[in-house]
């Protein structure tokens, strides 16, 4: 078995660690990370942000309720608590929500700005924060503008689907458009976020590209059938039973 980074979750040969450069926000991030996103995805780039991000957390589970790292932070009057999710009640950086006539920046009234973010597949993150009212309770806070993702050879389920670490940097770039946090210093440059997710993409295609020479099936490809195939299973017995449940006696 390769030996593997405990940092970054990579094997040794292939740690991002030496090009992770952390960068001041002046902004608190709490990952908020699914166990299969934790232990099995190799490409997850939640743990990268959280390496990248000084002021930053990251807590796994999927019913967050009873966490007690949370309730600290959500009960820890020094912080203005928002979670990453768009809608239309949704804080942007520079602009107003639609039941409230002021700006994020004079709602949060000179407190630090707490950002939680779900870090999971679409299907995962909507389990988490459907178990967990005291996530999804709180204000909402989104982007002003769309973008597009850099995550070339991972399909996700929609163009304007960002990775954990894009999400990080698009919202750093936009807070500090409208003033939130500091832009001014090199150590405040949210550059070095996609410098080391660029890498990361880089060297995935590069791993594809001799897979495929090799004659060997794209992993991704692999991995998504065999989720198919077991949701199919579960599908399939979740109607067993259900036939068995109206079965007459």
């Amino acid at each position: 078995m390769a030996d593997k980074c405990y940092k970054c979750f990579r094997p040794m040969e292939t740690c991002y660690c030496k090009y992770i450069k952390q960068i001041e926000t002046g902004i608190k991030f709490v990952f908020l990370i699914h166990p299969k996103e934790a232990y099995k995805q190799k490409t997850g780039t939640g743990r990268l942000a959280q390496l990248s991000l000084p002021d930053s957390e990251l807590i796994i589970g999927v019913d967050f309720t009873q966490n007690k790292r949370i309730r600290e932070l959500l009960s820890d009057e020094r912080y203005f608590p928002v979670v990453m999710y768009p809608g239309e009640d949704a804080w942007t950086a520079g602009g107003v929500r639609k039941t409230a006539p002021h700006t994020l920046k004079e709602a949060m009234g000179g407190k630090q700005l707490l950002v939680f973010l779900v870090d999971a597949t679409w299907a995962c993150a909507k389990k988490m924060l459907r178990l967990s009212p005291n996530i999804t309770s709180l204000q909402k806070i989104s982007f002003t503008a769309g973008y597009r993702s850099e995550y070339t050879f991972k399909k996700e389920p929609a163009e304007d689907y960002l990775s954990t670490i894009e999400t990080c940097y698009y919202l750093i770039k936009e807070l500090q458009s409208a003033g939130i946090c500091p832009s001014e210093k090199p150590e405040n440059s949210a550059e070095p976020l996609m410098d080391v997710f660029r890498r990361m993409v880089k060297f995935q295609i590069e791993s594809q590209k001799e897979r495929e020479a090799a004659g060997l099936p794209d992993r991704y490809q692999v991995a998504g059938g065999i989720r198919a195939k077991r949701r199919a299973l579960r599908e399939a017995r979740a109607r067993e039973a259900k036939t068995m449940e109206n079965r007459p006696l």
